[in-house]
């Protein structure tokens, strides 16, 4: 009875493992982006081949090659996560940016969420469209006096309009 729900376990793992390394496997021909793909190898490592390996001990007995095959998990599950994190952090310092980390500059921005007004938020508007409006009626009257030390606009114009000027990609390492 009891090697039968061994067996059971065994297998079961063998399935879960095999599972994971297929996934994992697809994932590294699927993905598109080094990081995407950097977390599908370690899913393979982790997961899938430790599932395999306890599935091979629990068919092993308790033996000599169980004792082994525990010592390649423990040493694959330090080893594993550490290597993954070492060539992402090589890659971070690189250059290289997950893509949620770079900025698109030619996407439109979202739209904004319409609040609805309040009696003071209303009042608000309208004494600050009035100011606006008295202010560009006076802008407009006198030109000439445009001041050359005025702050630049942070937009640069190009040949398909105007985009927000961005700030380098390349990031310094923050001391902790």
């Amino acid at each position: 009875m009891l090697s039968v729900v061994i067996d059971i376990l065994s297998w079961a793992s063998f399935i879960v493992g095999g599972f994971f390394l297929f996934v994992g496997s697809l994932g590294m021909v699927r993905l598109v982006d080094f990081w995407a793909r950097l977390h599908a190898a370690s899913i393979i490592d982790s997961a899938g081949v430790g599932l395999i390996l306890f599935g091979m001990m629990l068919q092993g007995g308790l033996t000599l090659v169980t004792a082994k095959l525990a010592l390649i998990v423990l040493f694959l599950f330090i080893t594993g996560p550490t290597a993954s994190h070492a060539v992402a952090n090589a890659a971070f310092m690189s250059g290289s940016r997950p893509h949620e980390m770079v900025e698109d500059v030619t996407a439109t921005p979202p739209p904004a969420k319409k609040k609805t007004a309040t009696k003071k938020t209303k009042a608000a508007t309208t004494a600050a469209t009035k100011g606006a409006t008295k202010a560009k009626s006076t802008a407009a009257k006198k030109p000439a006096e445009k001041s050359a030390a005025a702050p630049k606009s942070a937009k640069a114009k190009t040949a398909t309009g105007t985009r927000k000027a961005t700030k380098p990609t390349t990031r310094t390492r923050k001391k902790t």
